[in-house]
């Protein structure tokens, strides 16, 4: 889980610089506990909370900072977005004022819409949150080819391991805990520290290094759980896949926290190059901020 550094302007940057968990190597072995490898999985695919961190935003006051770079094909910046925003929990709800908005680059087109999927998916996921109420788990899929996109990021982030409809060639690919693809993986999990001071153990699927690039797209899930609770403080993506209609490198990060009870987002990376069917290819990374949590 990591911070990330935008003082390289022009190469990609790394989203892993700066470690937000600590693992504490003279403790690796839980199973006093009792725990296993399963216990993990079912609580990974059992659980809500973290899809509904994003659905709590709308009710708490906070500051966001948002940056979104996009590259060209020799993963040079050409396109920047920045946005410093306040959130506010008025009675009448939910409102949200820009401190600071600067554009530039490659970052519209003529029609006034975004240039990259990428970054309208931004908008749908987090400034959505902000403006109103985050779009349900279970809600209809809406009309359009994009609208079915968005369905399955969300599948994709926030219950790894379940199938991802739709997209061919891989969709059975995502699940990652089925008969079928759980002998191309290896689980392991430790005991860490997260932001310093929260006891928590760290879940960690890889592929092992046996699998064929064909075999599976997930390449790597690490989940963070609060020892406390079981409650999933994070979670760390790294998706590759090629064929001939799809070429996929993404790495994803979120981590939250809890305030006066309840779990909210602090700190979202993203790093992606990628082309798909009925899109042009893509190559972006932003990194999302939020802090000042507090009801008004």
């Amino acid at each position: 889980m990591g911070a990330t550094s935008f003082a390289q302007q022009i190469n990609r940057f790394n989203p892993d610089t700066i470690r937000s968990i600590v693992i504490d190597s003279s403790v690796v072995n839980i199973r006093a506990h009792r725990l296993n490898a399963q216990d993990f999985i079912n609580a990974m695919l059992a659980d809500t909370g973290f899809y509904m961190a994003f659905r709590n935003m709308k009710k708490y006051s906070f500051d966001a900072e948002n940056r979104i770079y996009t590259y060209n094909k020799q993963n040079r910046v050409n396109g920047k977005i920045y946005r410093k925003i306040h959130h506010s929990n008025n009675p009448g709800g939910p409102k949200m004022n820009y401190v600071a908005k600067k554009d530039s680059g490659a970052i519209y087109k003529k029609n006034g819409k975004y240039e990259l999927y990428t970054v309208e998916m931004f908008d749908y996921i987090f400034m959505n949150a902000y403006n109103s109420d985050f779009i349900k788990m279970n809600a209809p899929i809406g009309k359009g080819k994009n609208e079915g996109y968005k369905a399955k990021l969300k599948t994709l982030i926030f219950t790894p391991g379940r199938r991802v409809t739709g997209i061919p060639f891989i969709s059975g690919q995502t699940e990652i805990f089925s008969d079928d693809l759980k002998q191309f993986y290896t689980y392991q999990f430790a005991r860490g520290k997260y932001l310093d001071t929260i006891p928590v153990y760290r879940f960690k699927i890889s592929q092992k290094a046996s699998t064929s690039p064909d075999d599976a797209m997930i390449k790597e899930v690490i989940t963070i759980f609060d020892t406390r609770t079981f409650q999933i403080l994070g979670r760390y993506i790294d998706v590759k896949f090629k064929n001939f209609l799809v070429d996929l490198d993404v790495q994803m990060n979120i981590e939250c926290n809890n305030f006066n009870g309840e779990l909210l987002p602090i700190k979202i990376t993203y790093q992606g190059n990628w082309d798909i069917p009925f899109h042009k290819q893509e190559r972006a990374s932003f990194l999302i901020v939020h802090k000042g949590y507090k009801k008004e």
